[in-house]
């Protein structure tokens, strides 16, 4: 593994290169370009708070609900939008794979980590909301590129995985489109986790509490968390839950370079 790391490193001018490509493609012939970013995750933002807040539907009374929905649907958008990508990353450039060698993990990287810069870039529409809004920030929120540093993990791990499961059967991009949209209603986004307080799941006949079902299956439950408690609460993220959102990370990371290492050779073949 430290050798394939070190020849990925040789190949850094390369995921610089397809990253800029994936970047300048994102907004070509744009009529608002780079404004997409900022216009995307406010739109979004009014129309969830027009129906979550000022009508009521489903109200949770949570202070500053813009700010609180925009410190979610920020990392979520990256997220959803690297693990699409990453999963036809291999597959969509093939004619690459056929004609030069390269690390074959650059193109899923390379995906995750255009995904990031436009979530850099979409960063300051929370903060400008948040301050016109009276939030105030606290220290705790120079903590935040490192939650972002366990969700580019883990989001390089899944993508991994599901970009070598497209290679082989190529329903996993159509299925993981459908699965992304079921994951964003189960994660925390627009409602507020503190609905699950007294709600249990039966199996087994066993009563399991669903507010720790939520964060111990859902990895992007607790990164989330961990986001609104440095961007949104102003105080330490919660150790147990980043500590296992870091766990997690590092492992999906792990297995997905094992099985991306283990067909990337027969790449080619197959596509």
């Amino acid at each position: 593994m430290l050798s394939k790391l070190i020849e990925l490193w040789k190949y850094r001018e390369l995921v610089r290169n397809l990253v800029e490509r994936d970047l300048k493609v994102r907004y070509k012939n744009s009529v608002l370009g780079i404004a997409w970013s900022w216009l995307n995750p406010l739109l979004m933002m009014l129309v969830f708070t027009l129906v979550f807040d000022v009508i009521g539907f489903g109200r949770q009374d949570i202070g500053h609900y813009p700010v609180y929905f925009l410190a979610g649907i920020l990392p979520w958008n990256m997220f959803s939008a690297s693990v699409v990508g990453a999963t036809a990353s291999v597959v969509s450039n093939g004619y690459l794979i056929k004609k030069v060698y390269f690390p074959r993990e650059v193109l899923p990287l390379t995906v995750v980590l255009s995904n990031t810069v436009n979530f850099c870039i979409s960063l300051p529409v929370f903060f400008v909301v948040a301050l016109v809004l009276g939030v105030h920030f606290t220290p705790w929120v120079l903590l935040m590129p490192f939650v972002l540093a366990v969700q580019v993990i883990f989001s390089v791990g899944i993508g991994l995985i599901l970009a070598t499961l497209n290679v082989y059967y190529r329903d996993t991009q159509i299925i993981m489109e459908v699965l992304m949209l079921a994951w964003f209603f189960v994660t925390p986004i627009f409602w507020d986790q503190s609905i699950l307080a007294t709600k249990t799941l039966s199996v087994l006949g066993m009563a399991l509490p669903m507010r720790q079902l939520v964060y111990y299956l859902n990895p992007m439950a607790s990164i989330i968390a961990s986001y609104r408690d440095t961007m949104y609460w102003g105080w330490q993220p919660a150790l147990d839950f980043f500590v296992r959102s870091a766990g997690t990370a590092v492992i999906i990371l792990v297995i997905g370079y094992l099985v991306f290492h283990r067909f990337s050779a027969y790449f080619a073949e197959e596509l």
